[in-house]
């Protein structure tokens, strides 16, 4: 609190009475304390008033080079002694305000801006120098900084983007643009704004007051001027001379609205197609214009004449907002050439205000003529698909049915028929060529086929590629050319030895079926077609029969199956009849009339049939063919290969000398006897191509030790055959035959033998080694089997 010791001289101050602000108690200065005397004698005591004095008021934006004075700290406990010291403390003290201790004179050290900040609280104290004793205490005051016009209205964007409908009335709200000033608001006129135009008259106006732009003209187009700039300004100080102002551009867009109907540039359109054109398919396209845009231009377009409404259709695009003609049906040249119709064309989303604008009506139309091209049509068949009866029983080149085709162009080309035979594999059918008549071409059965499926095709003489087809259905009509039979087949038995009380009882239910289908459905007749003393028949009426037995006491010995013909007869014309054969089995039954065995016991008491006979001679045959077979193909694995197969063995090349002479005796050959010394095998070599299969030295002696010349002989021999260049690359084989009846080695041949064959033991082949290996196999096997 301050009291009345503490007195703040204020430089520059706005001095307030307490009744406008408050003030701390105390915080009062007695002035101008006077008194006046009244009339009535009594004397009136003017109240005391008090001025506010905590509150320092400094000036923004200093420009002078000294500290800007902002006031002066005063205490009544000062007595200009010096003993007294100011201190200040709070926001921005010395940085910002500093103070002299000594007289209480504040500064400000800095030029102030109020934008940044337009209040500062401060705290100021007195204190005795020499003892520190607080004299005053601690009291808040502020400084308030005065604003000045230093600060121009901002917009808060450059560029406003606005629209409004075109067409509209005199002050329709377009957009309202605001600006701020920084300056205090509550402080003189600066920041007091006022707004105006600058360009976009007359288009458009602003509200002076809040920035509302409005628009100024009556019937603004879109289609004669779409977009428009408006600069708008705003002013400080009321508008007044030397304020300061700022401005913004606002961009504002026409939009649109269905003000302009769709008109069409040209009223007559002319297309062209031809005949053949499928139904659906587009003819042609005609375009209305509309200067409006987006969902005001869509259009729709429509056929207003009955002629054109039948033939054609039209649709709107709406990609390109155009009228597309389709063809509605078939189009014929030959019925008619040319089409005229009206279409007319209104747009889709219609605005009230403008339908009935100076200029009506709001829609427009246009005459289009279509021209229909002839083209070379294929023949056309009187119906499609064709549906044919014929009875089954008709012979072969009766009467079917008719086709008929003509060709649809003026000029009426002949027709000529062909039926596709791809249709007509089994070629049941025939046709016409000229008059399209078919007929059969073999008889027809019904319950093969019900249905035929042919197709006939029509073809222009003149053009056979314009060819049509056309399906035929032939339909197979009954005929009561088929007798009934048993509807299953029956397995039908009969309890032997049943009693006689037992002796007519049911064996069998019997139905039967047709191939052929009456109109008024099946009806048969049973019956058996002779007298029958074992069985009878009685007809149910009911397309079904039942079997029945005329006596007891049937044997399987007796007789063990009875045949029974039944007589199966329909109710069409011409009835038809069959005999079916129903087997009746006399079978063992128990005691409740279920069958356990049939003809078992007669089989085995009678023996083996006939039957079973053959089959099982027949199983002996094969038996014994298969051991003559197996027999042969044993005998034949016996059989070995000669020695020599061919002189063109690949492996061997044997040259044969089959030079005879007169024997040893004769004078003119070499002694050959020595060849046949077993002693001479011993220098023999053994053929490199093939492996030898057995080795072992021959230890029999030879009668004759000395044989040089013959081992010469064979050595200049081999030696020939071995400088020989054109030998080939295996060795040759040398045989040297010599028969007589000096050789030491004696003859091989059986011939001269002195005993049968079966006396021969040819055991010793097997030890003259590899090249008689072959010969011992043969004749040392052939005695094995003769033992055996």
């Amino acid at each position: 609190m301050i009291t009345n010791h503490f007195l703040g001289l204020l430089m520059l101050s706005i001095l307030q009475p307490i009744n406008a602000l408050p003030v701390a108690p105390g915080n009062t200065v007695n002035l101008l304390g006077t008194s006046q005397e009244k009339d009535d004698g009594r004397i009136l005591q003017r109240s005391k008033r008090g001025w506010m004095w905590n509150q320092f008021f400094l000036l923004e934006e200093y420009t002078g080079n000294d500290n800007q004075y902002v006031g002066k700290l005063h205490s009544n406990m000062d007595r200009g002694d010096g003993n007294v010291k100011y201190i200040l403390t709070g926001e921005g003290v010395g940085s910002l305000f500093l103070i002299d201790e000594n007289s209480g004179d504040i500064h400000a050290t800095k030029r102030l801006d109020r934008e940044e900040r337009a209040i500062y609280t401060l705290h100021a104290t007195v204190v005795d120098k020499r003892t520190n004793e607080t004299l005053e205490a601690d009291t808040e005051f502020n400084i308030k900084i005065h604003d000045i016009n230093d600060n121009e209205p901002k917009f808060s964007k450059d560029l406003y983007f606005a629209s409004v409908p075109e067409m509209s009335d005199v002050g329709t709200s377009v957009i309202q643009v605001t600006a701020t000033d920084a300056d205090d608001q509550t402080y003189g006129n600066s920041a007091k704004l006022v707004y105006s135009i600058l360009q976009g008259q007359p288009y458009f106006s602003v509200d002076s007051d809040n920035g509302t732009i409005r628009t100024a003209l009556p019937n603004m187009d879109r289609e004669t001027k779409e977009n428009y700039q408006v600069v708008i300004q705003a002013k400080d100080m009321a508008g007044q001379m030397g304020g300061l102002s700022g401005t913004t551009t606002v961009s504002i867009t026409l939009s649109d609205e269905n003000d302009s109907p769709p008109r069409f540039a040209n009223h007559t359109f002319r297309l062209s197609t031809l005949e053949s054109a499928e139904v659906g398919a587009a003819i042609g396209r005609i375009k209305a214009n509309d200067a409006d845009v987006g969902r005001n231009a869509e259009m729709q377009y429509s056929i207003v004449d009955r002629d054109g409404q039948d033939m054609f259709t039209i649709i709107s695009d709406q990609n390109t907002q155009e009228g597309v003609i389709r063809v509605k049906k078939q189009l014929d040249y030959e019925k008619q050439r040319t089409y005229s119709f009206k279409v007319e064309v209104t747009n889709t989303y219609l605005d009230p205000r403008f339908m009935y604008s100076p200029n009506p009506p709001f829609k427009d139309d246009a005459m289009v003529r279509v021209t229909i091209e002839d083209v070379d049509e294929p023949p056309v068949f009187s119906r499609n698909p064709y549906i044919i009866e014929v009875h089954e029983d008709t012979a072969a080149g009766s009467f079917v049915g008719v086709v008929s085709a003509r060709d649809p162009d003026a000029d009426n080309n002949s027709v000529k028929y062909s039926i596709d035979r791809h249709t007509d594999l089994e070629r049941l059918f025939n046709i016409d060529s000229v008059n399209g008549t078919i007929t059969t071409l073999k008889g027809l059965d019904r319950e093969m086929s019900k249905w035929h499926n042919i197709s006939v095709v029509a073809t222009e003489i003149s053009n056979p590629r314009q060819t049509t087809r056309v399906p035929v259905f032939i339909k197979v009509l009954d005929v009561n050319d088929n007798a009934p039979e048993f509807a299953m087949y029956y397995e039908t038995f009969v309890c032997e030895n049943e009693k006689p009380e037992e002796s007519t009882y049911l064996i069998q239910t019997i139905s039967a079926v047709d191939t052929d289908e009456p109109l008024v459905g099946h009806k048969f007749v049973f019956s058996i077609s002779s007298s029958n003393p074992n069985f009878t028949i009685v007809d149910n009426e009911d397309n079904t029969a039942r079997i029945l037995t005329r006596r007891a006491g049937f044997s399987r010995r007796e007789m063990n199956t009875y045949l029974l013909p039944v007589v199966i007869s329909d109710n069409d014309y011409p009835i038809q009849s069959s005999t079916s054969t129903l087997t009746v089995n006399v079978c063992a039954c128990d005691s409740r009339g279920n069958m356990q065995s049939c003809n078992t016991e007669a089989l085995l008491s009678a023996g083996l049939s006939t039957g079973a006979l053959v089959a099982i001679l027949l199983c002996v045959i094969i038996l014994l063919m298969i051991v003559v077979l197996f027999a042969a193909l044993r005998r034949q694995q016996r059989k070995k290969e000669p020695l020599i197969i061919s002189k063109e063995d690949v492996r061997d090349n044997v040259v044969s000398y089959n030079d005879e002479g007169g024997g040893e005796e004769d004078t003119q050959a070499f002694d050959i006897g020595t060849l046949r010394n077993p002693e001479v095998m011993d220098a023999n070599k053994l053929r490199r191509d093939i492996i030898p299969e057995m080795l072992f030295p021959f230890q029999r002696t030879s009668p004759i030790k000395d044989n040089a010349d013959v081992r010469e002989f064979i050595h200049g021999r081999l030696h020939e055959n071995d400088s020989d260049p054109t030998a080939p690359p295996y060795d040759s084989l040398a045989t040297y035959a010599y028969e007589g009846s000096g050789s030491l080695a004696e003859s091989l041949s059986s011939l001269e033998s002195g005993c049968v064959e079966g006396d021969q033991e040819y055991d010793y082949l097997s030890n003259w080694g590899p090249p008689f290996k072959k010969l011992a196999d043969m004749y040392i096997g052939k005695d094995t089997a003769r033992e055996t």
